[in-house]
């Protein structure tokens, strides 16, 4: 389960620096239109500068959420840890093993 968290975090916080360059990218192109001002250019830089208030709105809930969301996953490891050393350091042990072994082949 926490494999899928991570893998999901993973993809969420790529998501999140992809619409951040897009974000970045659809500012420099108002900034190099501002000179345009005929009638549809200005109307559709409005739309964009619109949407983009909007993007970076969602944009920041969404790494709220991302945030929360690895806190909470870290807090529940860190009571399993607490709850099952052992089984914690058997798991450590056998990964740390399968690591060894791979390295080793090469």
């Amino acid at each position: 389960m926490a494999e899928a968290l991570t893998d999901t975090t993973a993809s969420k916080k790529k998501l999140v620096r992809d619409l951040q360059r897009v974000i970045s990218d659809a500012e420099e192109l108002l900034q190099a239109t501002a000179s345009e001002t005929e009638g549809k250019v200005v109307e559709m830089r409005e739309r964009i500068r619109e949407n983009l208030m909007a993007a970076k709105h969602k944009l920041g809930d969404i790494e709220d959420t991302i945030a929360a969301k690895t806190k909470e996953a870290a807090r529940v490891t860190d009571e399993y840890v607490h709850d099952h050393p052992w089984q914690a350091i058997g798991t450590a042990a056998g990964v740390g093993l399968l690591i060894g072994l791979l390295i080793g082949r090469r």
